[in-house]
């Protein structure tokens, strides 16, 4: 199979991952639980996989990592935590639905999208500087748009949500492992990633990276392995967060995942899927009838590119390509509000996304089964 969905999840994984799932499964049981050599090896891992995510976005404190389910528990946890019923919250026009779908269920939240158009980051900069107004509760905006690549410039809608004494939250579920992302530089309230992606961990891993704050509300409760004699959830990191069983097979994965990406580098692996990204847009560019978005030279977008067929249905042609054991998305890609602030509500987009593990070679299979389906 040529997978082309690394934006949904990193399906080809280092072979040290699955390995050190294998034997966290065999040989570790549960970190806190217990002072036998099983617990203790499960509760070093951890650590480790802890320290390293610190050390990898400049967190300065292993217990502000927590880890999750995956990226959308972890938003769910920060919203949660700075939204409320009458609450006033900024996001762009690009977020996910794991955004937008815990501010709707927290109801009776005024959400200001701060519009933009596509690849401009600028214009990003001055929708927010115009939206970020007295009153706002906190400012919600994702690094990268997982449909159309398009990076936002985080670190100016950082600085700008400092200086204006908002809380931020970033999602950086396509940018982590593939952008700098500096939490000591950006301070950010949160930011949540999945372990799955950009990272190259298992999936069922998430992180959620907590300021100093602790945070007041928790989204669930139960054992932590700390203080069992009170029934309220402790009050410090990562345990507030981290209630039940750890996915200590995962989260051993995700720790080979962290070490892969580091050896290779982010600006190795970055350039090498902005080149392949590239070679697929201008390549579908020479179709006829293809309608691409992504700038010419791939400024301000990261490996995704979507197109589509005007007048044809991008589900057939993903099927096309299915039959072809070429793998990508279709749809709405669990984001309408970047549909709709890019002008593809009606029809979605087809969504190719690469990984570390990608070729040139398969950006040709690409481009000659797309080529050949409009015979």
């Amino acid at each position: 199979m040529i997978y082309l969905d690394a934006a949904a999840t990193s399906f080809q994984k280092p072979d040290d991952v699955w390995q050190a799932v294998q034997t966290a499964a065999r040989d570790m049981s549960s970190p806190g639980r217990g002072g036998y050599p099983a617990a203790i090896r499960a509760a070093d891992t951890v650590f480790q996989c802890r320290q390293a995510l610190s050390d990898f976005f400049h967190a300065d404190n292993p217990e502000r990592i927590v880890f999750t389910l995956n990226a959308t528990h972890a938003l769910n946890i920060a919203i949660k935590s700075l939204v409320h019923p009458g609450s006033r919250v900024v996001i762009s026009g690009y977020e996910h639905s794991a955004v937008t779908r815990p501010l709707a269920a927290i109801g009776n939240v005024r959400t200001i999208v701060a519009e933009s158009p596509l690849f401009q980051p600028q214009a990003a900069l001055d929708a927010f500087a115009q939206a970020i107004t007295p009153g706002t509760d906190a400012v919600i905006c994702t690094h990268v748009s997982n449909v159309f690549g398009t990076v936002l410039p985080i670190r100016q809608i950082a600085e700008l949500c400092r200086e204006r004494k908002v809380p931020l939250i970033i999602d950086a579920s396509q940018s982590a492992g593939i952008l700098p992302l500096d939490v000591s530089e950006l301070q950010p309230a949160f930011v949540a990633m999945p372990g799955h992606k950009g990272l190259y961990g298992p999936q069922g891993t998430g992180v959620l990276i907590c300021s100093e704050t602790i945070p007041s509300q928790t989204l669930i409760e139960g054992g932590t392995g700390s203080l069992p004699l009170q029934q309220s959830m402790p009050d410090f990191l990562p345990d507030r967060l981290e209630a039940g069983t750890h996915n200590v097979p995962g989260i051993a994965g995700l720790l080979e995942g962290v070490r892969f990406v580091s050896r290779l580098g982010i600006d190795q692996i970055r350039e090498s899927e902005r080149a392949l990204a590239l070679a697929a847009a201008n390549g579908l560019r020479r179709l006829p009838g293809i309608e691409v978005f992504a700038t010419p030279d791939l400024s301000a977008q990261c490996g995704v590119v979507s197109f589509r067929l005007p007048g044809k249905d991008v589900e057939e042609l993903g099927e096309v390509l299915s039959q072809q054991d070429i793998a990508v998305r279709t749809g709405y890609h669990c984001a309408p509000l970047a549909h709709r602030t890019a002008g593809t509500l009606k029809t979605g987009t087809i969504r190719v996304s690469f990984s570390a593990f990608n070729t040139p070679e398969d950006v040709v299979a690409l481009l000659t089964a797309v080529g050949q389906s409009l015979l």
